[in-house]
């Protein structure tokens, strides 16, 4: 057959060019151009950029989905899988399409038989072809058709999913997906998807209730402050004296936001997770506590135990720790009774120390004990008295526990009062520390 003719020289190889080729061409041109060519050269740069760029992305944007590509790899497996089947049968009945007796040959007129038989098993053999092949064809637009139902199912899950974290990045936490059915992995991510939005709802909660008991424990000081100064200056006529006890309630008032942010920032402190450790002696803290808090249970009428005489040494902060033991024991004689009583235990329980305070009190419910981890919840409630404190005690105790990696567990008495237990491990990074509650409160 004769060679189509070219429209370029043989020798040419613009016929082969690419759009690569360009920029090497418009570099090998010679330096001597035109002042015009020269100063459009930086547009050009900045177009043939702008080409690289989109075709740079090109790939990207063309990418088929998951769905898509499900379906293509389960029809592909099905079509290659035919395909090759096909290509088995067809060669082993070609291998034998000649296979004639011995007694038919050396016969007149068996040729013509021969060759009848030759040509009818390759007739047999090429419509088998063309019959399997538009068979895999069909079975390739089946496949494709059953792969994309299946793949719409499998990923069905995950469309659920993606439109309740969409409805969650808008604020909205409360849909869950409660996947049915075999426990596979995508019911697996739908669990632990679930899980996720339990905790940052609960999360999202603690810090709500937070910022509204905090907010209103710092204005409720302010607010009386404003309310003195307001009746003081209403009184034209008000005397020194007046003036004087005024001074001395807005410095009472002040020192109660003094301590106030005090708590907040031991509370910060013990939540950083960054904290001094060296060997501490629990039973000398809690004796230094018990005598720095006799005279206010001597006023209160409560009677306070002897200091533990065994000594219970562990790697913490000496002032974390004595902040913790603080406030237990002062929630314990501030939340007592008249002629009520504390009882302390402390003792190893292995590798680990084991401070356990038990107070008589008012009864407290059981649902509400989770709460009082919390700042600014009380067991009476949020009100707030003098002498009654700020409601950041357990909270403090609960993240100088989870600092230290301790646990503080909690639980009423049946005949009234609290009963907390400080565990706390023996040396830093006790393989068996328990974890940190989940609801203990941050700042």
């Amino acid at each position: 057959m004769p060679r189509p003719a070219s429209s370029s020289p043989p020798g040419s190889r613009e016929s082969h060019s690419s759009p690569v080729d360009a920029p090497r061409a418009a570099s090998a041109t010679s330096p001597a151009s035109s002042p015009l060519s020269t100063s459009t050269s930086p547009a050009t740069s900045a177009a043939s950029a702008a080409s690289a760029a989109s075709a740079a992305q090109s790939p990207r944007s063309r990418r088929l989905t998951i769905r898509a590509r499900l379906t293509l790899t389960y029809a592909g497996l099905v079509t290659g899988s035919g395909a090759v089947l096909i290509a088995l049968v067809y060669l082993y009945m070609s291998r034998f399409q000649v296979a004639i007796p011995e007694e038919t040959t050396g016969i007149d007129g068996d040729d013509g038989d021969i060759y009848l038989q030759i040509t009818l098993m390759s007739e047999f053999l090429n419509r088998m072809l063309a019959i399997s092949l538009g068979v895999l064809a069909l079975l390739a637009l089946l496949s494709g058709a059953v792969g994309w139902v299946v793949a719409g199912r499998m990923l069905a899950p995950l469309s659920t999913m993606n439109e309740a974290a969409r409805q969650a990045a808008s604020g909205d936490l409360s849909r869950r997906l409660a996947l049915t059915g075999p426990r596979d992995e995508i019911r697996d991510l739908a669990n632990t998807y679930d899980h996720m939005l339990d905790s940052l709802e609960s999360s999202l909660a603690t810090y709500r209730r937070f910022a509204a008991n905090a907010s209103h424990e710092l204005r409720t000081p302010l607010a009386t402050a404003r309310t003195m100064i307001d009746v003081t200056l209403a009184d034209p006529n008000a005397s020194a004296e007046q003036l004087r006890s005024l001074a001395e309630r807005l410095r009472e008032t002040n020192q109660a936001n003094v301590e106030t942010v005090d708590a907040l920032l031991d509370l910060a402190e013990a939540q950083s997770g960054d904290i001094y450790r060296e060997e501490v002696d629990l039973a000398d803290v809690v004796a230094t506590v018990l005598a720095q808090l006799a005279p206010e249970a001597t006023e209160r009428r409560v009677t306070l135990p002897e200091a533990p005489g065994d000594v219970a040494v562990l790697e913490g902060d000496p002032v974390l720790l004595r902040q913790a033991v603080s406030n237990l024991l002062r929630n314990a004689v501030r939340h007592n009774v008249p002629d009520g009583g504390v009882e302390i235990e402390l003792a190893y329980a292995g590798d680990r120390v084991r401070l356990r305070l038990s107070n008589d009190g008012s009864p407290i419910p059981e649902e509400r004990l989770e709460s009082l981890r919390e700042p600014f919840v009380r067991g009476a409630g949020r009100g707030r008295t003098r002498g009654d404190g700020h409601g950041l005690g357990l909270a403090i105790v609960s993240a100088v526990a989870a600092a230290h990696g301790g646990a503080l567990e909690l639980s009423a008495n049946s005949s009234g009062g609290l009963t907390a237990v400080l565990d706390l491990p023996v040396r830093a990074g006790t393989d068996d520390a328990p974890e940190p509650h989940e609801d203990a409160p941050g700042v």
